[in-house]
C-alpha cells in the first residue's frame, strides 16, 4: 500500500472531519482541452514519469496517496502528486519534463468527506456541495478551490475505492 499523506483530526462530525495537513511537497501538471473524468489520466503519465526517473538525478520516488486535482474552467485542471513525507522542496529531483512542477503546499486546515464509487464529475460535485453546505453550517469560511483526492489505483472496483473532497477554510479567530 502507497504512503499516505499525514494529518491530524481536528474535529469529527458524522459526515465529515476537520483535519490539519502539515507543510508537503508536491509534483503537479496542468491539463487542459480534457474532461475533469479525463483529467487525471491525461497527467497520470507525466506524474508517473517524474516519480520513475524522469528527472534530472534520474531518481525513482515512491507513489503516495492521495492524487489531487482541481480546476475545471478555462485554465484547465491541476493534478498533483503528494510527494513522501521525507522529501523536502529544496531536495526533490527537478523534473525533465517542464509540464510538472514542484512545490511546497503550507501547514492548512482542510474540511474532508470521504466517499466511495466512480470518479465522475457528478459524483465529485455532488460530495463538494454537501460539505460546502456542512462548513458553512459548522461557520467555517471556506478559502481556495476544492479539491478531489483520489486514494487507490484505476483497477481497483469502482465501489472499493476511497475518494475524498477536501475544502481549505480559514483558522479561527
Amino acid at each position: 500500500m502507497a504512503e499516505q499523506q499525514p494529518y491530524t483530526v481536528v474535529r469529527e462530525e458524522s459526515e465529515w472531519e476537520l483535519r490539519s495537513y502539515p507543510p508537503h511537497v508536491i509534483a503537479e501538471t496542468t491539463v487542459t482541452g480534457v474532461s475533469f473524468e479525463d483529467a487525471g489520466n491525461r497527467a497520470f503519465g507525466r506524474l508517473v514519469g517524474y516519480i520513475k526517473g524522469d528527472n534530472v538525478s534520474r531518481q525513482s520516488i515512491a507513489m503516495t496517496a492521495p492524487v489531487v486535482q482541481t480546476g475545471g474552467d478555462d485554465e484547465g485542471f491541476v493534478v498533483a502528486f503528494v510527494l513522501p513525507a521525507e522529501i523536502k522542496e529544496a531536495d526533490a529531483p527537478v523534473p525533465t519534463d517542464s509540464r510538472v512542477t514542484i512545490r511546497t503546499v503550507p501547514e492548512r486546515l482542510v474540511a474532508a468527506t470521504t466517499f466511495s464509487g466512480r470518479w465522475t464529475e457528478e459524483s465529485y460535485a455532488s460530495h463538494r456541495d454537501d460539505l460546502f453546505a456542512h462548513v458553512r453550517e459548522a461557520g467555517l469560511e471556506p478559502i481556495g478551490e476544492p479539491q478531489f483526492a483520489r486514494f487507490d489505483a484505476p483497477f481497483i472496483p469502482w465501489f472499493l475505492r476511497r475518494n475524498e473532497v477536501l475544502i481549505d477554510v480559514a483558522p479561527a479567530g
